[in-house]
Parts: structure tokens; sequence; C-alpha cells
């Protein structure tokens, strides 16, 4: 199946989604994100053994499209960005309540709320152009995508904060040491690590990884993360519309251009 901006392949029962806005390094806009959720929804109903998650072009993901929100006026922001962050927690958890495994094959950089996708992988494989990257504090901007409901779970809350109070840029080798990530080979090795993942994977009790995912990820840790994830976007709304952050889109955006 294909989408213009998701691009779907099951093959020998492993599910590759791609992210397929590569002239835009696969922001997120609200139709891009409506076809990974429509996407997610079909594995949802139909399990592949493991799940496999990309990114065309240079970039995995940038995040939100800030070229999108700096073009629409206050009033019609607030309502996008309720549409869009909401749109990625519900495929944030999406992916974190699927029975089998999903890995995050981040080949180039992974910014903002894109991150989700990462964090909320099972395997992370990084290769040597591939960075996560928060961004708010610059663009001003509160933090989405798992920022604050699922990363400090993993590295710890005092860490967490300080990579994002800084923007502190977190590369392939740091993200393996902190854990955010399982691998970080050379780029000519990238394909050969996924794919001795799904060779070891697909070896595996079906039954078993999707009790062991379960087990991982029972209903009362889903809705706290439920929970974080709406706090998020409940701040973004908060700022999206200030004075603050008029000035920071605009400031990131002569710097790009």
């Amino acid at each position: 199946m294909t989408d213009s901006h998701v691009l779907v392949d099951v093959v020998d029962g492993v599910a590759t989604l791609t992210l397929n806005r590569p002239a835009r390094h696969n922001a997120l806009v609200p139709d891009l994100m409506d076809a990974l959720n429509a996407a997610l929804d079909g594995l949802s109903s139909t399990p592949p053994a493991v799940l496999v998650l990309r990114g065309a072009g240079r970039s995995f993901s940038t995040g939100g499209d800030i070229v999108a929100f700096a073009g629409l006026p206050r009033g019609e922001r607030r309502t996008y960005a309720a549409r869009l962050v909401g749109a990625l927690n519900e495929a944030i958890l999406k992916l974190l309540a699927l029975p089998c495994p999903v890995i995050a094959a981040v080949h180039g950089p992974v910014t903002g709320g894109s991150c989700g996708f990462v964090f909320a992988s099972d395997l992370v494989v990084m290769g040597p152009r591939a960075f996560l990257q928060s961004y708010y504090v610059d663009v001003g901007f509160s933090p989405d995508g798992g920022w604050t409901a699922l990363l400090p779970e993993r590295i710890g809350p005092a860490r967490a904060g300080a990579i994002q109070m800084l923007n502190r840029r977190i590369g392939a080798d740091e993200a393996l040491a902190l854990g955010i990530a399982q691998a970080a080979p050379a780029a000519n090795e990238f394909e050969a690590v996924i794919a001795g993942w799904l060779g070891t994977l697909r070896s595996k009790v079906a039954p078993s990884l999707a009790a062991t995912r379960s087990l991982l990820m029972p209903p009362e840790r889903l809705r706290a993360i439920a929970d974080g994830l709406e706090r998020e976007r409940s701040r973004f709304l908060d700022l999206i519309e200030t004075d603050e952050t008029e000035a920071g889109m605009a400031r990131f955006l002569a710097r790009a251009a």
C-alpha cells in the first residue's frame, strides 16, 4: 500500500513504514500523521511479526513543520497544533500498544516531536549521520513527542531536562551509551544490523514476544504515558500563539534560510 506521505510494505511478516516527505525532511504535518495512524490501525488489526520504521531521503524526520506553523495566523495555528500534536500522541500510543517488536532505523537526523517514534521503539539503530535534538527552547515550543512523557523514564529526569534545556545534540554513540539506541554501526553495517535483528526476531515464538511487550507495557503504564503526552499537548497549545514563540519561529526560519 502506498500513500503520498507514508509508504507501507509488508513482506514475509515484516512491515516497513517509511515517512515520505523527503523534500521537507519528513517533517510532520496532519496529512502525514493521518496516513501514519491509518497504517498503524491496519497493523493493529493484522499485526506483523516485526515493524520497522524508516524515513525517506537524508533525514528520519525533523518534527513538526515549522514553515507550516509559521504560515498560519493565530487562532488557526492553535487549531492546527491541536490536531497535529494530538495525532502524534495517537501514533506514539499505537506504537507502544502493538503486540510486535518495533525497530527504528534512524539513518539521519530526528528532531522535535518525531523523536517520539524513537522513544516508542524497542530496538533503535542509529547511523553515523543520525542524531536526536529537541530544539524546543530555541523555537519557543513546549516539548512534545514524549520528551517529557517518555525520555525521563529511560535516562532519568535530570539528564533529560539538561539535554532539552541546553538543546544539546545527542549523536549515535551517546544515544547508545544512554540506552536510547541499541546499535550505532558504521554506515556500511547499518542495514546488516537491521537484517540481523529481523532474523533473530523472526526465529522467536511470536506469542512470547507479544507477551513480553505486553508485560513491559501494562495498562497502568500506558495510561501514565498517555496522561504525560496529553500534558505535553496542553502546554504546547499554551505557547503556540505567544509573542515569544512567534519570534522564536522567525529566528529559526531565518537561520535555516
